[in-house]
C-alpha cells in the first residue's frame, strides 16, 4: 500500500477527515473494528448517547469468562459505524477532565490485564505489527472504476486528463487477476495512539497518513474531495 500524508495538524482536523472518509459517494463499503476496551473506557456519566449500545456490548464481552480480554480473540472486536468510532476517537483526543477520565479508565484496564501501552511514537508504521490490543482498525473500499456512474461519479471520471486514460485504467482493473480493488486505511490505533496521539493543546504528536491501494488518480481525486469536505486545504 502507498502512504498518503494527510495535511492535518490537530485532533479536530483529523476527526473531520475521519468522518469524511466514510461519508462520500465513492465508498462501496467500510469495515471499522473497535475493541471492547475502547468502548469500555467511555463507560460513565459522560459517555455519548450514541455509544450506549456499544458500551453495553463491551460490558457483556469483558464480563464473559470465556473471553480473555488480553488475547487477540475476535469476539473482542465490534464493527462500528462512523458515528460510533469517531465518538470513541474524539473522547480520547479531546483534552480536558473528561478525556483524562477516559485515559485513566483504559490504563487501569490495561494494567489489570498486564498489557503495556507501548513506548513507540504514535502512528509509527514500523510498529504496526506489534500493536496489541488494536483498539481501532478503520478501512474503506471504493467502488470499482467499472461501476462508476457517468453522472453520479463524473468527477472521478473527469479527473483523468483524457477519456482514454480512464478507459485504460478501467480495462487494467477488469483484466487484473486477482481483481484489483481500491482500498483506503488509516494506521491501526492502539493504546499509544489513543493515549499519546494528541498533546494537551489538541495537536497531533506525529504525522497521520492514509494508506491506499489501487489506482493513484482515483485515490488522489477521492482524497482531495475528502479534504474539501473536512474543510482542510489539499496540499
Amino acid at each position: 500500500m502507498i502512504a498518503t500524508p494527510l495535511p492535518v495538524e490537530t485532533a479536530e482536523e483529523a476527526l473531520r477527515v475521519a468522518r469524511a472518509l466514510g461519508g462520500h459517494r465513492y465508498v462501496a463499503g467500510q469495515l471499522v473494528l473497535v475493541h471492547a476496551l475502547a468502548f469500555d473506557a467511555l463507560d460513565g456519566p459522560d459517555s455519548p448517547p450514541a455509544l450506549a449500545e456499544a458500551i453495553a456490548w463491551a460490558r457483556t464481552v469483558l464480563a464473559d469468562v470465556e473471553v480473555d480480554a488480553a488475547s487477540r480473540d475476535p469476539r473482542l472486536q465490534r464493527a462500528a459505524s462512523t458515528e460510533e468510532w469517531t465518538a470513541v476517537l474524539a473522547a480520547f483526543w479531546t483534552p480536558g477532565d473528561a478525556g483524562d477520565r477516559v485515559h485513566e479508565r483504559l490504563l487501569s484496564r490495561l494494567g489489570v490485564l498486564d498489557l503495556s501501552p507501548g513506548t513507540h511514537d504514535p502512528f509509527d508504521e514500523a510498529e504496526e505489527d506489534e500493536v496489541h490490543p488494536v483498539l481501532i482498525d478503520a478501512g474503506w473500499e471504493l467502488h470499482p472504476l467499472s461501476a462508476l456512474d457517468p453522472e453520479r461519479h463524473k468527477g472521478a471520471i473527469q479527473a483523468y486528463d483524457e477519456p482514454i486514460l480512464f478507459e485504460a485504467a478501467r480495462f487494467e482493473e477488469e483484466s487484473a487477476i486477482p481483481q484489483r480493488r481500491h482500498l483506503q486505511e488509516l494506521p491501526v490505533l492502539g493504546a499509544v495512539e489513543l493515549l499519546r496521539g494528541v498533546d494537551t493543546d489538541g495537536d497531533l504528536r506525529a504525522p497521520l497518513v492514509l494508506w491506499t491501494e489501487g489506482d493513484a488518480t482515483y485515490h488522489d481525486y477521492v482524497v482531495r474531495g475528502v479534504l474539501r469536505a473536512a474543510k482542510i486545504s489539499p496540499p
